[in-house]
């Protein structure tokens, strides 16, 4: 018994398959996170931070002064105080009109009145107000990843949450699959998508449908079942369930990919095997998820190439690179064996109208590990 998939007689360009899966589609609305929640997601809008400190605080233990009344006292000529000088421990606001802090060896407390043995510089040993984080300056921009430094300044600023942009992607894993659908889960979760897996009972058509819940999702990601082998069945579910808008993309590996529609939710079928998966996962899936999140545009690395690159016209090929003495060493290209994705420190497109570039050309790459 053969399978009712069939690829069409012309594959769909990458392009044209992109665009069919990023049509209508908007950024999620904002949520507020924890801070520790909001690791990896992409921000949102938000306030501005207050200025930290918000006023100059002792950044040493000492004794403040007013540097101005302290000029020509040294060793040589102490000057005498009139009264007890203030001492103040790091982190403690400064007195008013004090502008800098002596440690204690600067200040003979011994006699019957103190005296000051050094001058002080204005600001010495004082942290002053937005010296940490300057009033107006933003936690983090939006469209841009939250990281752990810019927690850092939350965390400073006295905020306990950050507004974000998380989508939600469910994975429906057809058995067969499960190594691909892991990895591409953990993906997800690193590029700040709320994500959950399910695997189907079986891999018929009935079994893949009755797992397409597109009501707590933002992507539908099925892994699995996309080809035309005999017990391939995923795109035939999605047909059951929704619409099909592309089967068979022009691209190398992941040609038997899919992109579709259940309801107004965005589906892309992936191919089971991984090298296949990871290849749609990269110009298909993180597209949707920027654009769900609301992200700038990734950033390139552009280096020259250490050898040529070849590639089939027609079709748009995935080449993976590692960078070796500021230049891009291509590891793979249209066939990605596990260690070259493993290895590979970033990736790049051949367009399928390009037949590659020549040795010492400089070319952009998108980053695996940002």
């Amino acid at each position: 018994m053969t399978s009712p998939q069939r690829l069409p007689n012309s594959l769909t360009p990458l392009d044209q398959a992109l665009d069919a899966l990023l049509q209508g589609v908007e950024p999620v609305a904002p949520v507020e996170l924890l801070l520790v929640e909001a690791l990896r997601c992409v921000a949102a809008e938000m306030p501005a931070l207050p200025a930290c400190p918000p006023r100059a605080i002792a950044a040493v233990d000492g004794f403040a002064f007013a540097a101005r009344d302290l000029v020509g006292a040294s060793s040589y000529s102490p000057l005498p105080l009139t009264a007890p000088p203030i001492w103040v421990e790091a982190g403690e606001a400064m007195p008013e009109a004090c502008d800098g802090v002596l440690d204690s060896d600067s200040v003979d407390m011994s006699g019957p009145m103190p005296q000051v043995l050094a001058e002080v510089v204005p600001g010495q040993g004082v942290r002053r107000t937005g010296s940490d984080i300057a009033a107006g300056r933003l936690a983090v921009e939006a469209g841009r990843r939250v990281r752990s430094r810019d927690l850092l300044l939350a965390r400073a600023a006295g905020l306990e949450r950050l507004s974000v942009r998380r989508p939600r992607l469910r994975t429906v894993n057809v058995p067969g699959g499960s190594v691909a659908a892991e990895s591409l889960v953990e993906s997800a979760q690193a590029a700040g998508a709320e994500a959950v897996s399910f695997t189907t009972v079986g891999r018929d058509a009935t079994s893949i449908a009755a797992a397409l819940d597109d009501s707590a999702c933002d992507l539908l990601l099925i892994v699995g079942g996309s080809g035309v082998g005999r017990t391939d069945a995923a795109v035939t579910a999605l047909a059951s369930r929704g619409q099909v808008l592309v089967h068979g993309i022009a691209l190398q590996p992941g040609r038997t990919s899919a992109v579709g529609r259940i309801g107004k939710t965005p589906v892309l079928v992936l191919p089971g095997a991984p090298a296949h998966a990871f290849a749609a996962w990269w110009t298909l899936a993180l597209p949707m998820l920027d654009r769900l999140s609301g992200r700038r545009p990734r950033k390139t690395v552009n280096l020259p190439l250490a050898r040529k690159i070849a590639s089939s016209v027609g079709i748009a090929e995935i080449a993976l690179l590692e960078r070796r003495q500021g230049m891009w060493t291509p590891l793979a290209v249209g066939e990605l064996s596990l260690d070259a994705i493993a290895r590979a420190e970033a990736w790049r497109v051949i367009s399928g109208g390009s037949e590659g570039f020549a040795a010492g050309s400089p070319i952009d790459a998108y980053m695996l590990r940002d």
